[in-house]
């Protein structure tokens, strides 16, 4: 997992460092007013990549109540265009996880999991301007209220082919 902020003073050396397809989606954050597009999901291309753009209005609701998911052929690039603050969980996929619900054959390439109280779950908490890149091997929570009650959020998310990051990668 990666996690960062498009106004952070040493955003060019951050991303830099990460493979040329996760470059141009982050990059595409921070060059676009989000808050302002319209909802709903659109195939885009960034650097000569297809990726799938999600635009989404949602509220935080107590982590309780959401399920882990995860990817297999994409790289969940996720952004908070506007709202929050938010909350978002995460560990590492050891595959020991009960499964819950599985749609990785699907066009949605997800899979979610049953909450496990023993996992070693960490958090971030995300501001406008805040984005988290979650691998194939990243198990994640997304939009967990940090409050009281919950808040509204706009959320981005880029789904970035894993094969155009590591094409000799097995997912």
């Amino acid at each position: 997992m990666i996690f960062g902020n498009v106004s952070n003073e040493f955003f060019d050396q951050q991303i830099a460092v990460l493979p040329a397809a996760l470059q141009s989606a982050i990059r595409f954050l921070k060059e676009n007013d989000l808050a302002a597009h319209e909802p709903g999901r659109f195939d885009i291309e960034l650097g000569g990549v297809p990726m799938i753009l999600q635009v989404l209005d949602l509220n935080t609701a107590p982590r309780e109540t959401l399920r882990p998911e995860i990817h297999r052929k994409n790289i969940d690039v996720q952004f908070l265009a506007a709202g929050g603050p938010e909350r978002a969980g995460y560990y590492n996929d050891d595959r020991t996880n009960q499964v819950d619900e599985d749609l990785l054959d699907t066009p949605r390439d997800i899979l979610f999991y049953h909450n496990n109280p023993n996992a070693p779950e960490g958090t971030i908490e995300l501001v406008p301007g805040t984005y988290a890149v979650y691998f194939p091997w990243d198990v994640h929570i997304p939009a967990v209220q940090t409050g009281a009650s919950p808040a509204p959020i706009r959320k981005i998310v880029i789904k970035v082919p894993m094969s155009a990051c590591a094409p000799a990668a097995e997912n």
